[in-house]
C-alpha cells in the first residue's frame, strides 16, 4: 500500500495498540472513528474534523471488504480496503488507520481503549452499539459529525442513473 511521508500510518491492530499506547503515554486523548467510507463524501469529514475537534490522537477504524459486503450489500465495497485506508489516511485530521475485519468495532475498542469513541450524528450517545464496551474499557461515547444527510449510497445511486 503507498503511503506517503504526509498521510498518518496505516497499520495492523498490533501497531495500532502500540501506536495508542505511545500517544497515551505523551499525555494525549485516544479518540476512535470508524466506518465503511466506501464512497468519501462531505459528512465523512465533517465527522472526521468533529471527532479530531475533540483534541487528541485520532484513530479511524475502516470496516474490511468482507464486512462492508455483508452490511452493504452486493455491489460493495465500490473501492478497496487498501484504497479506502490510503484516502482515510491521507485526511489532515487523522493520525492512523486501521482496517477491523470483525463484524463490530467492538474488539478494536477493547484492543486501543479509547477515551472517547466518536460516532455520527445517525446515532444517540444512548444508541451507540458499543457504548457498554467503550464505557467499560474506561471512555465515553461523543456525537460529532454534521446531521446525517449524506449517505455514500445515495451518491452511488445517483451516479448510477445519471450514466
Amino acid at each position: 500500500m503507498h503511503n506517503d511521508s504526509f498521510a498518518a500510518p496505516v497499520v495492523s491492530r498490533a501497531e495500532i495498540v502500540e501506536l495508542a499506547d505511545k500517544a497515551r503515554a505523551d499525555g494525549r486523548k485516544i479518540i476512535l472513528a470508524n466506518g465503511c467510507f466506501d464512497v468519501l463524501h462531505v459528512g465523512h469529514v465533517r465527522y472526521l474534523a468533529g471527532a479530531k475537534a475533540l483534541d487528541g490522537f485520532l484513530v479511524v477504524g475502516i470496516n474490511s471488504d468482507e464486512q462492508v459486503k455483508k452490511l452493504k450489500g452486493n455491489g460493495r465495497p465500490v473501492q478497496r480496503e487498501t484504497d479506502r485506508a490510503e484516502i482515510i489516511a491521507s485526511i489532515s485530521y487523522v493520525d492512523a488507520v486501521t482496517i477491523f475485519a470483525e463484524p463490530t468495532v467492538e474488539e478494536l475498542i477493547k484492543a486501543i481503549r479509547p477515551d472517547i469513541h466518536a460516532k455520527g450524528t445517525d446515532y444517540t450517545e444512548g444508541s451507540v452499539p458499543e457504548r457498554e464496551i467503550v464505557i467499560a474499557c474506561g471512555g465515553r461515547v461523543a456525537i460529532v459529525g454534521d446531521p446525517k444527510d449524506h449517505s455514500s449510497s445515495e451518491l452511488i445511486d445517483t451516479i448510477a442513473r445519471n450514466r
